[in-house]
């Protein structure tokens, strides 16, 4: 067991399909963990952080001007006047850039860019209180960050149930995106295309507690009550756009869904499809819950694919972490015979295991030939939702290619 612990949990990668069969393995890693107070920390060239912060998410991309590689963050002050982690993301989230020479790691903060004000009450702009999940892409001559935002629509604002500040401000979460030329561009506020939100959801169905209902007997959609977790990828076949996003239903419980907007272009106007994606059932009726899907078109195997959470390990059939799924179209959506993408857990240089309690908003570096070269991810030691300490950070994990 332990054998198969250590082969597994850094990053195998392994996947059959009628469109590829390759298999990839994670390095280890180069950081170290420190410990205050009872809380722990990872450091080093392949993990990022800030001190006083928690960060999260975390998507990155090589400059078109400088061939630096930028990436983009969220985060949250902390500390013991702050809210802690689980309301921090919601109440005043950031977006920051780091920079490095290289796509595995060594990353330097150049700082936040993006809703510097934090918790501070503001209702400026839609996204004028929080912004979240930043996703980086460049399509043609162009940058594009697609991010979720929102704004405390107001005590006043109808609400069926009881709903405080932090959940109105949940449940108003939209999607977003920021264009602009050159990064040095986003550093100094010349960005476009954010003045409204790019996607808002089209029913807000629940059956109690509730920000501005939809009429009773209104049919489901995918974007329901929010839109979050942004991806979007280029469709060869048509020269579509695919944005893939999380809304959220309660059959009777809650459960993450996923559904898909499709444009001609990158800035929009995307059209929302009533198609449930990434949907899985088990022999006994229930739904598979995925999250923070990433999903690239591989040029060679002429086909999709997808890496995402996995909550309770459905789709591999063993722990949770990380899963990989394929499409031929974007739309219709496969598991291979082994799913496995990343256990939980992360290998030292020296070889030593650590286990961690969060590993999730997977985004990848893609060489040349569309294979992954490095998974970067959202990462915590130990379990982070009730801390105000900061502990959480982007981890870079090398992978390599085995024929």
């Amino acid at each position: 067991m332990l054998r198969f612990i250590l082969i597994f949990c850094v990053a195998l990668l392994s996947w059959k399909s009628n469109y590829a069969h390759k298999r990839y393995k994670g390095k280890a890693v180069d950081l170290q963990i420190e410990k205050w107070d009872n809380s722990e920390m990872a450091v080093g060239y392949s993990a990022f952080s800030i001190k006083d912060k928690f960060v999260w998410c975390g998507s990155a991309i090589r400059s078109k001007e400088d061939g630096k590689y930028y990436l983009f963050y969220s985060a949250m002050d902390s500390g013991e006047n702050c809210p802690p982690f689980i309301d921090s993301w919601v109440l005043g989230s950031k977006i920051g850039v780091a920079v490095s020479d290289s796509p595995y790691g060594g990353y330097k903060d150049l700082g936040i860019f993006y809703n510097k004000d934090g918790y501070i009450p503001d209702n400026s702009s839609w996204d004028a209180q929080t912004v979240h999940n930043p996703h980086i892409k460049y399509f043609n001559g162009k940058y594009y960050l697609y991010y979720i935002g929102a704004v405390d629509p107001g005590a006043n604002a109808y609400v069926k149930g009881h709903l405080n500040r932090r959940d109105r401000i949940q449940q108003n979460l939209k999607l977003g995106v920021i264009c602009f030329e050159t990064i040095e561009d986003f550093l100094t506020g010349k960005v476009s295309c954010n003045e409204q939100p790019l996607l808002v959801p089209r029913t807000r169905v629940k059956a109690n507690n509730v920000l501005e209902p939809s009429a009773e007997g209104t049919v489901i959609k995918p974007d329901n009550l929010i839109m979050v977790n942004p991806s979007v990828v280029y469709r060869p076949s048509d020269r579509k756009y695919l944005l893939y996003f999380k809304g959220n239903v309660y059959d009777p419980m809650w459960r993450g869904v996923h559904g898909i907007a499709i444009s001609d272009n990158p800035e929009g106007p995307f059209n929302v499809q009533d198609d449930y994606v990434f949907e899985f059932e088990t022999p006994d009726g229930s739904k598979l819950n995925a999250e923070d899907p990433f999903v690239w078109y591989h040029r060679k195997d002429k086909c999709f694919y997808a890496v995402f959470k996995d909550f309770t390990g459905g789709f591999t059939k063993g722990k949770p972490g990380l899963a990989i799924m394929y499409s031929k179209d974007g739309i219709d959506w496969k598991l291979p015979q082994n799913s496995l993408f990343m256990e939980k857990g992360i290998i030292l240089k020296d070889g030593t295991h650590i286990s961690v309690n969060r590993l999730e908003r997977p985004q990848l570096i893609l060489d040349d030939n569309d294979n992954p070269i490095v998974l970067y991810a959202a990462c915590s030691i130990t379990s982070v939702n009730q801390k105000k300490d900061g502990s959480s950070f982007n981890i870079q994990i090398p992978i390599m290619l085995q024929e």
